[in-house]
């Protein structure tokens, strides 16, 4: 019997300190298994019950059973105290590690840029709008007062897809087009996004390129508005309030009057190789909505009228960062990218 009661004690004493070493969910399951599971040590002496006398099961039967109330209450309490560290930070990773020569992912340039002139035109009052890149030639070509013998229609502008009347859109002007159908005027939006011309690749053009196209459409909306927003949203993006615009006249098939928008430079005062020394820079086509736009979308033009502009998302960017070659953009020069992360 003296056998069985150090038995006892040494089954405990192993256990608990088992459980105590034991530094995870795993190991501390294992510590159950081996001691208070079906085939555990406590199991096994459990079972030398029936070789021992009726007085001797007395004593030993309430030992036992105390023991193993005793190992399972630890064994509870050791789950409890990991399961708590399991749930903090601290136990899932050293956040004071370091580990040399790791990737780094940022937001590509396309993703900051787009970001910053939705900001920009939401803190105005604007709308973000999106649409679809697979076209109709009703929403590209005809909602937008742009005729059918019109060049931009002709295969060497625009990619016309096998299906038919299908093509990939030539600008996200048609998101305008989409958007005065669904929502009646007061309206204003800005749509940036993805375009496609059959065009060659240089240096500054591009099959596949960014535009943002911004349209304000409610009563009495005058040219001094569109100026004054193109004025504001451009000093917002170069970061300068010195900047100024002038407008030149322009032609697009959408607006009456249209206008282009030049910008001061926003590097220098004399002239540099960003502005090629003329101080100004070209930077949007703009203009009032054509009563025949709003007229085929819906809106009387004698109730309503409003204002519309365009321009490359790339080229605001090629500007600002000094970037000389628009195909880097969707490029795998990681050295490119990286200066932008």
């Amino acid at each position: 019997m003296k056998n069985l009661k150090t038995k006892i004690s040494t089954i405990e004493a192993q256990c608990l300190s088992e459980l105590k070493k034991a530094r995870s969910l795993e190991s501390l399951e294992s510590v159950r298994v081996s001691y208070l599971g079906r085939n555990g040590a406590l199991t096994d002496l459990m079972s030398t019950l029936k070789t021992l006398s009726l007085d001797d099961k007395r004593t030993f039967g309430p030992a036992l059973n105390q023991l193993k109330q005793r190992l399972t209450l630890a064994y509870e309490s050791r789950k409890s105290e990991l399961e708590k560290k399991s749930n903090t930070s601290d136990a899932l990773f050293d956040v004071t590690a370091y580990k040399p020569h790791q990737m780094q992912g940022s937001l590509h340039l396309y993703t900051q840029i787009i970001e910053q002139l939705s900001s920009i035109f939401i803190s105005m009052g604007y709308t973000i709008a999106d649409g679809p890149e697979m076209e109709t030639e009703y929403y590209n070509f005809t909602t937008l007062n742009i005729p059918e013998d019109h060049p931009a229609r002709d295969s060497h502008d625009t990619f016309w897809l096998s299906q038919p009347d299908r093509l990939l859109r030539t600008h996200t002007s048609s998101v305008q087009a989409h958007g005065m159908e669904k929502t009646p005027p007061p309206l204003a939006l800005f749509a940036p996004g993805r375009c496609y011309r059959n065009e060659a690749t240089d240096a500054t053009h591009d099959f596949m390129f960014t535009q943002g196209e911004g349209v304000f459409i409610d009563k009495n909306v005058s040219m001094a508005q569109l100026l004054a927003t193109a004025q504001t949203f451009l000093q917002q993006f170069f970061g300068t309030e010195k900047l100024k615009i002038r407008v030149r006249p322009g032609y697009f098939p959408f607006v009456e009057p249209g206008v282009e928008i030049d910008g001061s430079c926003p590097f220098c005062d004399k002239g540099c190789s960003v502005c090629k020394y003329t101080t100004w820079i070209e930077l949007l086509g703009a203009g009032l909505i054509h009563p025949n736009v709003l007229r085929v979308n819906g809106i009387d033009p004698d109730q309503y009228n409003g204002f519309a502009f365009g321009f490359g998302i790339e080229r605001l960017a090629m500007i600002k960062y000094g970037i000389t070659d628009i195909r880097l953009f969707h490029s795998a020069n990681i050295p490119f990218l990286k200066q932008f992360a």
